[in-house]
């Protein structure tokens, strides 16, 4: 087995000056890791950020909907697919009440358009990338995956 490692630093960046004294203190942060550019963050608008930057909620959805890209365009590549656009409107869904929350579901739609290969197929394939995208494996939460393929033309 191969281990990898993939380090991250966040900072908060928040701080007008008041830290946290009051319940309006700033929620941006700052996602980074060399060589690549920094992500501007803050908590989502109903739970106090501004809304404008990307949120710990929008990132875990992004990284289910990537990593099921770009499993699924690797299994096309190798069963002579030829994708031609992907585009997936992924949701997903958080239930809060109490003192947490957990997200109940992310729901991907990839809208796939071929050049060569069977549609069927390609559709079918969504299965396999779903089993074998390493983030979506790991997160705990169920992802249902509505993907359609059509020929290009």
């Amino acid at each position: 087995m191969k281990t990898f490692e993939y380090r991250v630093a966040v900072e908060w960046t928040g701080n007008d000056g008041k830290g946290t004294s009051t319940p309006a203190y700033g929620r941006d942060g700052e996602i980074a890791t060399d060589g690549k550019p920094t992500i501007i963050g803050s908590a989502p608008a109903e739970f106090g950020g501004d809304g404008m930057n990307w949120s710990p909620e929008d990132l875990l959805v992004a990284a289910v909907s990537q990593c099921h890209m770009l499993t699924y365009l690797f299994l096309c590549s190798r069963h002579g697919i030829t994708v031609e656009s992907y585009h997936d409107d992924a949701v997903g869904i958080l239930d809060v009440g109490g003192a947490g929350g957990r997200f109940r579901s992310i729901e991907l739609r990839p809208a796939v358009v071929i050049s060569s290969g069977d549609a069927a197929a390609a559709d079918a394939l969504h299965v396999e990338a779903s089993a074998a995208c390493y983030v979506g494996a790991s997160v705990g939460v169920p992802i249902n995956v509505n993907g359609t393929a059509t020929p290009a033309g």
